[in-house]
């Protein structure tokens, strides 16, 4: 299945907590977008993997994702070897994305900066003819996406541009609480984590303010490039 947008997370939430927002208004732009988790998050305090992994189902289907894939790399312990650049490349080349979203350039977790640049090799090598991979049985053909933009996370990053989805924040909100195991609830007897209070949800809402605040609107996601983009006039920018 063919994709205009490929978001790629090392953990389930990663793209609902981030990118869910842009993900949601694309979708209702009429794009078709999928989402590819890196790990199943099994090494989270809350929950464990196979809950989690239900919680994503759930999650993407209130996005209205056409499909989430989990490869099933050791959360924490993955590596940018060719096995995992491998696993990526076949399911960039089998779902043809245009763009990819990927985890921050740096952050909190170890794990986001490790996968962010995982994703962006990935992107690369996968438009190397020599590079040999298979689905189904069946050899692929090539494929490079056009951009690759890394989402931000816990860590402010100063992004170079932000979008709107002040329409879209109840959808956001949403798929972000479908991982009931993970955030807020006053009736948990989970251990506390950094990201298990209402104060972390808060932080979320006030720093889509902060984005949205510098374009005139009430919330919007950002995002940072490795490649900076071309546009066709200075009014594509406005």
């Amino acid at each position: 299945m063919k994709v205009d947008i490929l978001a790629i997370g090392v953990h389930p939430d990663d793209v609902e907590l981030s990118c869910s927002g842009t993900l949601a208004k694309h979708i209702a732009m009429g794009k078709r977008i999928g989402i590819l988790d890196l790990s199943r998050g099994e090494l989270g305090t809350r929950g464990n993997a196979e809950l989690r992994s239900k919680e994503a189902m759930i999650a993407s289907k209130l996005l209205g994702a056409s499909f989430r894939t989990q490869l099933q790399l050791k959360d924490g312990f993955f590596e940018n070897n060719e096995t995992h650049l491998k696993q990526i490349i076949e399911q960039i080349r089998n779902h043809q994305p245009e763009i990819v979203l990927c985890n921050a350039i740096s952050d909190r977790h170890p794990d986001h900066g490790r996968s962010a640049k995982l994703a962006v090799d990935a992107c690369f090598y996968s438009g190397l003819v020599k590079i040999e991979t298979h689905f189904n049985a069946k050899p692929q053909a090539p494929w490079r996406p056009k951009a690759v933009y890394h989402y931000i996370q816990d860590h402010y990053i100063h992004p170079d541009f932000v979008i709107d989805i002040t329409s879209f924040i109840e959808i956001k909100h949403k798929a972000i609480m479908a991982f009931s195991s993970q955030f807020y609830s006053p009736d948990s007897k989970e251990p506390e984590t950094p990201i298990s209070s209402k104060a972390f949800l808060d932080s979320l809402d006030a720093k889509m303010a902060v984005y949205g605040r510098a374009i005139g609107v009430r919330y919007a996601e950002g995002f940072t490039v490795n490649r900076y983009p071309g546009v066709n006039s200075l009014f594509d920018l406005i």
